[in-house]
């Protein structure tokens, strides 16, 4: 017995180092780039590369100074939060469908709504170019929000649809024989239920257009540029400010990152709905 016991707190042991390696891992990327944030150019282009530095606010003041923070995270978060609730205005009523009343073809739309996501971006610039200049949307946050939502609608459908499947159909069973209608049966008895997954839903579509970058470049010049744009612009012919770069990107990412923090508990309760009913 103690053989045993003793083998159990080695592989939990075991378990615990290897988790804070990956931690570490996955970590040192952002850990590195808040530093070179604080460093000058000849620094961050050190090799080998200074742990040990003077930090300096210069490339935080310059970003202030060239650029208008501001508006750009303005619209980050517009687009962003906007294509996130149209997402979910949409995704809400399509996965309570595809789940309570299925078809035969229900499978294969979801499927080929799947594969969409395979599809690049590239290959679709050109006609949606097109038609966003001959509707006048070109460097428009609308526009922005609209993309970015039917970008991301594949993913969240099938997230909430898989969530709204573990959701016992003696609920709603009970919600029909006291009279409530499909939007009563949706909006107080299904979003309730489920609200953790619907937050992690809502987090992660967040997240992926906060970090959308191709099609902001593409669409936008300045006045529905994003957080993605200002980023790249301090991508010069000259080449690449390590240091200017790495600040301009915490910048960028510090917000996502706050919201991811504050949100944990959600996106924890959501991504572990359905297993323990």
């Amino acid at each position: 017995m103690s053989k045993l016991n003793q083998r159990r707190r080695t592989l939990e042991t075991l378990r615990a180092i290897a988790s804070w390696v990956v931690a570490l891992i996955v970590f040192f990327p952002i850990l590195w780039m808040v530093l070179t944030s604080f460093k000058t150019e000849l620094e961050a282009f050190a090799m080998p590369p200074e742990f040990v530095f003077r930090p300096t606010l210069e490339n935080y003041r310059e970003i202030m100074e060239r650029s208008d923070y501001m508006h750009f995270a303005w619209n980050s978060l517009l687009t962003s939060g906007g294509s996130t609730l149209l997402g979910m205005l949409v995704a809400v009523p399509a996965a309570y469908g595809f789940a309570f009343h299925p078809t035969l073809r229900t499978r294969g739309t979801l499927m080929w709504m799947l594969s969409t996501k395979m599809l690049p971006g590239v290959g679709v610039l050109v006609p949606i170019y097109l038609i966003s200049r001959n509707l006048g949307l070109l460097d428009s946050r609308m526009l922005l929000v609209v993309i970015f939502a039917l970008i991301n609608l594949p993913i969240m459908v099938w997230m909430i649809y898989t969530y709204f499947r573990d959701i016992p159909r003696d609920i709603l069973e009970a919600a029909r024989m006291d009279g409530a209608t499909t939007l009563q049966e949706i909006y107080r008895v299904l979003l309730p239920v489920s609200r953790g997954g619907l937050a992690s839903t809502a987090l992660l579509a967040l997240i992926l257009s906060w970090n959308e970058a191709f099609w902001s470049l593409n669409l936008t010049t300045t006045h529905a540029a994003p957080l993605s744009a200002l980023v790249a612009s301090f991508s010069s012919p000259e080449g690449l400010f390590w240091a200017k770069l790495s600040a301009v990107s915490t910048l960028a990412c510090a917000p996502i990152i706050v919201i991811g923090w504050g949100s944990q508990k959600q996106l924890v309760r959501g991504l572990t709905f359905g297993a323990v009913k």
